[in-house]
């Protein structure tokens, strides 16, 4: 795990179960995975950018399609959507492609990244996400994941997508 993500967990109060596992880099490696945390809604993260420079780092269900045209209307965003580059996530988050999560927004600037939590994963009773590596999965239970959320923001937007 991060340590400094452990770090701002314990300073938040926010608790979390871990479960290690080889690492892994893909919605299909992490599939294979399943049946080992019952219960959880796997989930996966994706770093996104327009082209007038906003950042949005997206937590959505893992087996979900994301339809970049209806998010960027959803976000009443004039420019196209499409993913950042590996430099631009290791600038932003301190992540590495293979180990994006939205806990790498402890890492983020204020306002130079939007968090954006799909519905679906929002309403999970417990929810999976990396800790900023990819050689585990942190259990989180909606109230953690709200503690999580609301350490970075005064208050909710989440999106149906």
């Amino acid at each position: 795990m991060d340590a400094n993500l452990k770090t701002y967990f314990e300073k938040h109060n926010i608790e979390y179960k871990i479960h290690a596992h080889p690492a892994v880099f893909t919605v299909a490696e992490h599939s294979k995975l399943i049946g080992k945390m019952p219960n959880i809604l796997h989930t996966k993260t994706l770093f996104l950018k327009d082209d007038g420079n906003n950042f949005y780092l997206v937590g959505m269900y893992a087996h979900k399609r994301l339809d970049l045209k209806v998010l960027k209307e959803k976000l009443n965003a004039k420019k196209k959507l499409s993913f950042a580059s590996p430099e631009q996530l290791k600038e932003k988050l301190n992540l590495t492609p293979g180990s994006v999560s939205i806990f790498g927004m402890i890492h983020a600037k204020p306002n130079s990244v939007f968090l954006i939590i799909d519905k679906q994963v929002w309403d999970a009773p417990l929810v999976g996400f990396h800790p900023n590596i990819n050689t585990s999965t942190l259990e989180l239970s909606h109230e953690a994941l709200e503690k999580f959320y609301l350490s970075l923001y005064a208050k909710k937007q989440i999106l149906q997508l």
